[in-house]
């Protein structure tokens, strides 16, 4: 054959190449890609067609600042705001001082998710104010990081901010009384704030808590293993709606008559005792994943079972278990719909408040389908800044 009658190269690269090779590289290939293609091409269209012409977005938007807040005082929401604009400063200098792909990934969403929100509380008639702030702080994320970038301070400082600003935001959410801060009572938080707050309480109290039992499981003291290996398998056992209820219910009924616990931070308890055990048996997998070997090094350097743990064998073991963790916490972030059976109106809760509304019966599909887009933006948020955390920390490749 001469080089007037070659066949053309088969491309091995791009985007040809690959549907060529995974898509149609043999003829039944080729049929099941046809069949699934005309199947989703057809979904898609029925939906893009619902959603344009028969949806009523309506249950949405004129409830957005349910599904926003909830029945938080809309004369009060400023400090809403203003908790948000702390959060967004600080994320957004954390992604220039600390860099990084996830802590870059989380303060992009964050910006994101409430620009997203701001054309939402737009469009629903929510209001300027609301809208406005939602948008001011998504700007906040961009230009703190921009100003970070440029004037890098030292990390001790930003890790003290942080720290700083929980009590900050619990003062601002709650109140302290007076003209000022009135008291705000978690009975009035809802909506996606609740769901926020619920998640992100269960999230930092449970992890230590967490590594703490699995310390103590592996613990040379009978006792302190006893006591942590029997917390764990109990609570394992249950499912976390037994927890809630318990919680909520007959927690009271062992408490004084005149002592009485916030259903809210009930709630948070039972999130953070539940999640917890199952942080321990992640973080435990890994610590038994750690070579003997590391282990007689740290004793014949001379540490002590404090320095051991803190520097040689919890770093190693950590960063073994961010995948299975990181899966915990999107299971406890979907997990706070549960709060709704205990009676606190988070994301979900609101949604069935609303769909109680005569005006808005049979729009159970919107709800949910906005339910569920809301989860999934967070809940692919944090897998995405998982995805990163691995690549930078080598989880699997050394």
């Amino acid at each position: 054959m001469t080089s007037d009658h070659l066949a053309p190269p088969v491309p091995v690269v791009g985007p040809v190449a690959w549907m060529r090779r995974n898509l149609f590289s043999t003829w039944y290939d080729t049929v099941v890609t046809a069949v699934l293609g005309g199947v989703l091409g057809l979904s898609v269209v029925r939906v893009l067609d619902w959603s344009l012409t028969e949806a009523r977005w309506g249950v949405v938007t004129s409830n957005f600042r349910l599904f926003l807040i909830g029945t938080y005082p809309i004369d009060d929401a400023w400090r809403i705001w203003l908790s948000l604009t702390v959060l967004s400063v600080l994320a957004g200098s954390s992604a220039a001082i600390y860099g990084g792909g996830a802590v870059r990934t989380l303060s992009t969403w964050l910006g994101a998710g409430q620009a997203i929100l701001a054309g939402l509380a737009f469009v629903s008639g929510s209001g300027l104010v609301a809208s406005g702030a939602l948008l001011l702080n998504a700007a906040a994320v961009w230009l703190a990081f921009a100003v970070a970038l440029r004037w890098r301070g030292p990390r001790r400082w930003l890790s003290m901010a942080w720290l700083a600003s929980i009590p900050v935001a619990v003062i601002l959410l709650h109140g302290v009384g007076g003209p000022v801060l009135p008291v705000v009572g978690t009975n009035l938080w809802g909506g996606l704030l609740l769901t926020f707050v619920l998640a992100l309480v269960g999230v930092l109290l449970s992890f230590p808590f967490g590594v703490l039992l699995a310390l103590g499981r592996r613990s040379d003291l009978p006792v302190v293993r006893a006591m942590s290996t029997i917390y764990i398998e109990l609570i394992r056992g249950v499912p976390l709606v037994t927890i809630l209820f318990m919680a909520s219910i007959m927690l009271p009924l062992f408490l004084p008559g005149n002592v009485r616990i916030d259903q809210v931070i009930r709630a948070m308890a039972g999130i953070t005792l539940f999640s917890a055990a199952y942080v321990a048996e992640n973080v435990r997998g890994g610590l038994q994943a750690i070579p003997t070997g590391q282990i007689e090094a740290a004793n014949a350097l001379g540490l002590n079972a404090l320095q051991r743990n803190l520097y040689i064998v919890l770093p190693q073991a950590l960063r073994a278990v961010i995948p299975a963790n990181v899966g915990l916490f999107i299971s406890l972030l979907k997990d706070t719909t549960l709060v709704t059976i205990v009676g606190l109106l988070e994301l979900l809760g609101i949604g069935r408040a609303v769909l109680a509304q005569s005006q808005w019966f049979g729009a159970h599909m919107e709800v949910y389908v906005f339910i569920a887009a809301v989860f999934f933006l967070m809940c692919y948020t944090m897998s995405q800044a998982s995805y990163r955390l691995e690549t930078a920390m080598g989880v699997g490749k050394r």
